[in-house]
C-alpha cells in the first residue's frame, strides 16, 4: 500500500494519534508518506501528486478533510477521515471509530463509497472566494458560535463550542432572504444553516431525512429568538430515533435545493466546517454530487447499501 497522509499538527488536542495510526497500519513494502502543516504551509499543496497513492488520508478536524476532499474532488481517490479535530462531525456521521488501531483496519479493508460535497461561494478579505465544506455551512448564530469557541478550544475541548453557545444566550435576529433553485423565501431567524450531514453528536440529528448521497443540500432556518427557545427541539431530537420528530415545535423551517443564495438585514458571519470565514452574507453554495470518495466501515457501508 502507498499511502499518503495529510496531518494539521495544529487540530484538536494535538495528542499525536496519528502516529498510533501509522504503526498499526504499515506492514512490509508499504511506503507511507506524511505531510505534516500548522497552518503555515496551506494543505492544498501537499495534493498534487495524490493519484499516485492507493489512499490519501487526512488527519485534523473538519476543516481540515473538507479541505482534503474538496481539492480531491471528481478524482476517485480514496480519502479516509482520522478524526483529530476538536468536534469531527464527519467521524459521527460515518460512526467511525476513534481509536487509532480500529481506524487502520478500515483503512485496511479499504471499503469506499462517493459522497455529495459542498460548495460555497463569498466575497472575502482578499476578493472572491470559493471553499469546500463536508458537513455543515452557514451563517448567523452558529458561525459566531464557531469564531467564538476557537481560543477556547485547546483547553475545553468539545466543550468549547457549549461555552461559546451559553456566553451568547440571545444571538441576532435578522431577516433573511434565501434564493433556492425555484423559489424564494423570506423569512426571520438567528442563523441558516446548509447541510449535507446532519448529525451534530452521536444521538442529535438536527434532520432525519438527511441523505449525503441524494444530490440535495438542506437548508435549514433556526427561527427561535433565543438559545432557550431552541431546546425543546434539540431535545426533540435526542429522543426521536426513527425520524418521527416529537415535538419539535416550530423552531426549524426546512428547505432541499442544489443551489441556494442567502442574504440577510443585517449581514451576518459565515462558518464552513467549523471554519470561521472572516467573512459576511450575502454568500452562494451548491451542492456537487458524489463528487468525493471516503473510506468507511462495513457498518456505513450496510447503512447506505440499505437505503
Amino acid at each position: 500500500m502507498r499511502a499518503l497522509i495529510i496531518n494539521n499538527l495544529s487540530s484538536g488536542l494535538r495528542n499525536g494519534a496519528i502516529f498510533d495510526f501509522v504503526r498499526k497500519l504499515s506492514k512490509d513494502s508499504d511506503e507511507i508518506v506524511i505531510r505534516n502543516s500548522d497552518g503555515t504551509t496551506r494543505i492544498e499543496g501537499f495534493l498534487g501528486d495524490a493519484l499516485d497513492f492507493d489512499l490519501v488520508v487526512a488527519s485534523g478536524g473538519d476543516g481540515t478533510i473538507a479541505t482534503v476532499c474538496y481539492e480531491l474532488r471528481d478524482s476517485g481517490v480514496p480519502i479516509l477521515p482520522f478524526p483529530a479535530g476538536t468536534g469531527n462531525l464527519l467521524a459521527t456521521n460515518l460512526d467511525q471509530p476513534d481509536e487509532p488501531f480500529a481506524i487502520a483496519k478500515i483503512a485496511r479493508a479499504m471499503l469506499s463509497a462517493e459522497y455529495d460535497l459542498g460548495e460555497l461561494r463569498y466575497e472575502g478579505v482578499d476578493g472572491p472566494t470559493t471553499k469546500g465544506f463536508a458537513i455543515i455551512s452557514g451563517a448567523g448564530y452558529d458561525a459566531t458560535i464557531m469564531e467564538n469557541s476557537d481560543r477556547l478550544k485547546e483547553t475545553l475541548g468539545p466543550m468549547a463550542y457549549v461555552a461559546a453557545a451559553l456566553a451568547n444566550p440571545t444571538p441576532a435576529l435578522a431577516r433573511f432572504t434565501i434564493t433556492l433553485d425555484d423559489r424564494i423565501v423570506e423569512i426571520e431567524g438567528i442563523a441558516v444553516l446548509l447541510l449535507n450531514f446532519a448529525r451534530i453528536y452521536p444521538d442529535i440529528s438536527i434532520t432525519h431525512a438527511n441523505d449525503p448521497r441524494d444530490g440535495l443540500l438542506e437548508v435549514v432556518v433556526l427561527k427561535q429568538h433565543n438559545t432557550v427557545e431552541l431546546l425543546p427541539a434539540f431535545i426533540a431530537a435526542f429522543l426521536d430515533r426513527e425520524g418521527r420528530f416529537p415535538g419539535r415545535t416550530n423552531a426549524l423551517e426546512v428547505f432541499t435545493s442544489k443551489s441556494v443564495r442567502v442574504e440577510s438585514d443585517p449581514p451576518l458571519r459565515i462558518q464552513f466546517d467549523g471554519e470561521p470565514a472572516n467573512a459576511s452574507t450575502p454568500f452562494e453554495a451548491r451542492i456537487l454530487p458524489r463528487a468525493t470518495r471516503l473510506v468507511i466501515s462495513e457498518n456505513e457501508l450496510e447503512r447506505i447499501t440499505d437505503r
